[in-house]
């Protein structure tokens, strides 16, 4: 397989690179991830609308969500391999001009999406409330019931939602980032609505905080589908990959899948030791963690962008290393404003305004004790996110696996010894500042 080193020095190229001027690379950058911020945000933002409005009502449910969305959301992430296969698969298929690859690429992924959902609710329904006491302890009875409440609502959706993220990331390969965030736009108004009746009105709770963010997951997935439908595909073909064509979907999701269960299994563990501090602990870090959730996927869209477009300008006519060198120098540019404009802006809501998600001063006080890791990891995440990127669109994801495991299970250790020497929540934020600055290097 080509690496980026062996891509040869052609001349031209795509649309977001052969300009030649800084400027014009950043601005067609910013047209592609500028919408595609708003498919990342929708995520987090669903969790952090649940987690104020939840917050509002009863501490233990806000300490609830901490397992619930670990279960929900993190366990998720670990079908990002079929977002990445997705993106390269179609952006590939889309550089060498042959649609009927493509439309076929889009059936056999939608499929592996569907099974991926399927088993997924298969295994939240039998095996939720075990993994949920497994990982906050048989003496938090409340929580775990809590927890179980909102995991098995949202568990129902897991097939509608695999399936639309395949169908979202095979638009953003077609490099078309409106159509699914007008999908996802939709989405959140019916969670941030559904929220608001079902639980301040209602008096449902988390229940019905995971009944709103089910029902809105439902409608995106129907209107990613259309999207892709608009675009002369089939978003509804689906077909099963022969023996071949699962190598190929299994040589590029297994190393992804492995590099993102390492990162989804140290964030995990954030959580778990942050259970063992109590709930006021724990409460405050579900809040910091989904603020910084939702900040740090505004750099996500540029990884984004490398996945979508690079992979015309390694295997496409056109090929150009160059090129690539330019477009990964804008992407990490504006990774680094991107990065200190967020981190300041995220600070300043827990430290300014911390009773927008909580009344409670215990955990309020433990919220502001980690203000200045969670500045710090939040301005390097953009950056870090542009070269993640890059490795994904060049294919070099044996790399991007084994240092991701290895950086993993030495800052596991570091975490541990800090929670061990009593540095509380702190210890955890600074163990997660040094995961992401080893990453980087």
């Amino acid at each position: 397989m080509q690496t980026l080193e062996e891509v040869s020095e052609n001349n031209g190229g795509d649309e977001l690179t052969e300009n030649g001027s800084l400027w014009d690379q950043v601005t067609e950058i910013v047209k592609f991830s500028g919408p595609a911020v708003g498919l990342w945000i929708c995520g987090p933002l669903m969790s952090l609308i649940d987690t104020a409005v939840v917050g509002q009502g009863s501490s233990t449910e806000l300490a609830a969500l901490g397992p619930g969305t670990v279960f929900c959301d993190y366990t998720s992430y670990l079908f990002m391999f079929l977002s990445i296969a997705t993106s390269n698969l179609v952006a590939t298929s889309l550089a060498r001009q042959d649609k009927s690859e493509v439309q076929h690429q889009i059936s056999t992924l939608l499929f592996v999406g569907l099974a991926c959902g399927f088993f997924m609710l298969f295994f939240t329904k039998c095996y939720g409330r075990w993994a949920l006491t497994a990982f906050t302890g048989a003496k938090n009875t409340e929580i775990i019931t809590a927890a179980n409440t909102y995991v098995q609502i949202r568990g129902l959706v897991w097939p509608a939602w695999l399936v639309g993220w395949v169908a979202q990331s095979a638009s953003l390969g077609m490099k078309d980032s409106w159509g699914p965030v007008k999908a996802l736009a939709v989405a959140s108004a019916i969670n941030g609505i559904g929220d608001i009746v079902l639980c301040r009105f209602l008096g449902f709770g988390i229940a019905g905080a995971a009944w709103a963010t089910m029902v809105s997951q439902v409608v995106a997935a129907y209107m990613m589908i259309e999207a892709l439908n608009k675009k002369g595909y089939n978003g509804f073909a689906i077909s099963i990959p022969s023996r071949n064509e699962f190598l190929q979907i299994f040589t590029l999701a297994a190393p992804a899948f492995v590099a993102i269960l390492s990162k989804i299994v140290f964030y995990a563990l954030l959580v778990y030791f942050a259970t063992a501090m109590g709930t006021k602990a724990v409460a405050a870090h579900q809040v910091m963690i989904q603020l910084y959730c939702i900040c740090a996927v505004w750099g996500e869209p540029l990884s984004q962008t490398a996945q979508s477009f690079m992979p015309e300008l390694i295997y496409g006519a056109n090929r150009s290393l160059s090129k690539v060198r330019e477009l990964l120098k804008s992407l990490v540019i504006i990774g680094a404003l991107s990065g200190l404009i967020l981190g300041s802006i995220g600070t300043l809501l827990p430290w300014l305004f911390p009773k927008i998600f909580s009344s409670d001063p215990e955990v309020i006080h433990e919220m502001q004790k980690v203000l200045i890791p969670f500045f710090i990891a939040l301005c390097a995440a953009p950056p870090i996110n542009c070269l993640e990127g890059t490795l994904m669109a060049g294919r070099d994801l044996k790399f991007l696996s084994i240092s991701m495991s290895g950086i993993a299970c030495s800052c596991t250790l570091l975490l541990l010894g800090l929670s061990r020497s009593g540095y509380g929540l702190s210890g955890c934020w600074f163990g997660l500042v040094a995961f992401q600055l080893v990453y980087s290097l």
